[in-house]
């Protein structure tokens, strides 16, 4: 069904995400050498960027999935049909894609002094550009660019679909009918307020105070804990895989 086949993309795209950074920080630990080549850092922005932005257009498709599902149950194996499944998915992966490479080529761009230390656990694109010695007044404005289209829009997208969920909702006469409606949505609404709550409070932060080591740590909740609860959010509320691991 559609919903498995979104659920699956996200699970892929967390496993990636997550992969960005994890293993060099465990490297990092277990070898107390906390050195990253410049080719690495460069490599690991650009990874962690795709599957950053991945994440966020794939909440947005899910939310569009239980929109039509909630809202026009009738229509929904028409309109959620594998072609457009695919589709979304594709257009996605590929504006990902372009994005993670133009902020990439625009960091390339820039000069470092040979030896420069990044206050964080992996390099985060926002402190490697504070590194630059040449000006990254067009880095600067091209992430704010990139945050209005990558994350604000997939974001507007949500509020959307769930505006309209909820009055259809409000529509349904019994109390049961609502609690069904509205449980098909508890998971995604919970992974979304993880996932944007979490980066949000990073960035935000961030921008406040120039605390780099609380928002490295703050920085763990988005990168490492969000895609790894995701996981148990979706088994533990879903009726399938509850009923396979009883069978199991």
């Amino acid at each position: 069904t559609p919903m498995y086949f979104f659920l699956a993309n996200l699970s892929f795209a967390d496993i990636c995400f997550t992969s960005t950074t994890v293993p060099n920080m465990l490297q990092d630990i277990h070898t107390q050498n906390k050195v990253i080549t410049y080719e690495g850092c460069i490599t690991q922005i650009y990874f962690y960027l795709l599957f950053a932005s991945w994440d966020a257009f794939l909440l947005a498709e899910m939310a569009y999935d239980r929109f039509v599902a909630i809202c026009h149950p009738l229509h929904y194996m028409v309109l959620m049909n594998p072609r457009l499944c695919g589709l979304l998915v594709l257009v996605s992966w590929i504006m990902s894609a372009l994005n993670s490479l133009l902020q990439t080529l625009m960091v390339l761009r820039l000069t470092f002094c040979r030896e420069v230390e990044i206050s964080h656990f992996f390099c985060e694109i926002n402190q490697v550009v504070r590194l630059a010695c040449s000006d990254p007044f067009f880095n600067d404005m091209m992430m704010y660019f990139a945050t209005v289209v990558l994350a604000a829009a997939p974001l507007a997208g949500i509020s959307y679909s769930y505006s309209k969920i909820v009055s259809s909702i409000l529509g349904i006469s019994s109390a049961q009918g609502k609690y069904k409606a509205f449980s098909t949505c508890a998971s995604h609404l919970l992974v979304v307020s993880l996932f944007y709550c979490t980066s949000l409070g990073v960035y935000l932060s961030s921008a406040v105070t120039q605390n780099s080591h609380a928002s490295a740590v703050a920085s763990v909740m988005y990168t490492v804990v969000t895609p790894m609860l995701n996981s148990f959010i979706y088994s533990l509320r879903n009726r399938d895989i509850k009923g396979a691991l009883k069978r199991i």
